[in-house]
């Protein structure tokens, strides 16, 4: 087994940020552990796929399990699994809760739990989490009680690893986007959206995929919530 070139677990990885987050890894020659619930199996020898709800520990185990046997060794790990419910706080039903919890909370605990483990043995490692920058600059129009619950839980999660690690090799960062233009978002909604950023428009999926590569290659960076936002957490 060659163990020379570095591995990458990203989650949520089946469409959108995180499959672009795949990509751009792969083009800088890393082999890449991919997660979502309903992913597909790759052509790519170099791209692990591995199907489950990251909810589950059990899944997260698997993932890092079969990281190893197939890889050999665990080196970043990018936590973009997530749910955002845009209800008013008072029509959020127990539901919408348990899944906000399950998926940005407890996946983000099950998943970074299992990896760290693994880069303390080698002395080095990444952990980068894409939150939101609603948790820093609530917008009128837009509920995000549970977003503001949920992902500023690991807005603070990241800087509390990020100390603990900080003597043992391993960085921890956050990106915390705007609104990003996915298949989430209508096109009747896209212009309403770019409003809400400063720069008046809408995020693309490179613009995300961009911090988590500068933050992967910055190795004096840790701690850090890098805004990727349009200004939307400067204010309006």
């Amino acid at each position: 087994m060659n163990t020379s070139r570095k591995v990458a677990i990203v989650t949520g990885a089946s469409q959108g940020i995180g499959a672009g987050v795949v990509h751009s890894l792969r083009d800088r020659g890393y082999r890449v552990v991919a997660n979502s619930r309903n992913i597909k199996a790759s052509n790519d020898p170099d791209v692990l796929t591995v199907a489950g709800d990251i909810a589950d520990p059990a899944v997260a185990k698997r993932i890092v399990s079969e990281a190893l046997a197939q890889f050999g060794r665990i080196d970043t790990l990018v936590n973009n699994a997530g749910v955002f419910t845009a209800k008013p706080f008072t029509q959020l039903t127990e539901d919408d809760y348990s899944l906000n919890i399950s998926v940005n909370l407890d996946g983000f605990f099950n998943i970074t739990q299992a990896a760290i483990a693994e880069m303390e043995k080698q002395g080095s490692g990444h952990v980068v989490t894409i939150t939101t920058s609603l948790t820093d600059h609530a917008i009128e129009g837009v509920p995000s009680v549970l977003a503001s619950l949920t992902k500023g839980g690991l807005n603070a999660a990241t800087k509390s690893l990020a100390i603990e690690y900080a003597k043992r090799g391993i960085r921890v960062n956050a990106v915390s986007p705007g609104v990003i233009k996915t298949p989430l978002h209508p096109p009747e909604t896209h212009e309403w959206l770019a409003a809400l950023h400063p720069v008046a428009r809408l995020g693309d999926i490179a613009d995300i995929v961009q911090a988590v590569v500068f933050l992967e290659s910055a190795g004096f960076v840790t701690g850090e919530i890098l805004h990727v936002d349009g200004g939307q957490s400067a204010g309006h």
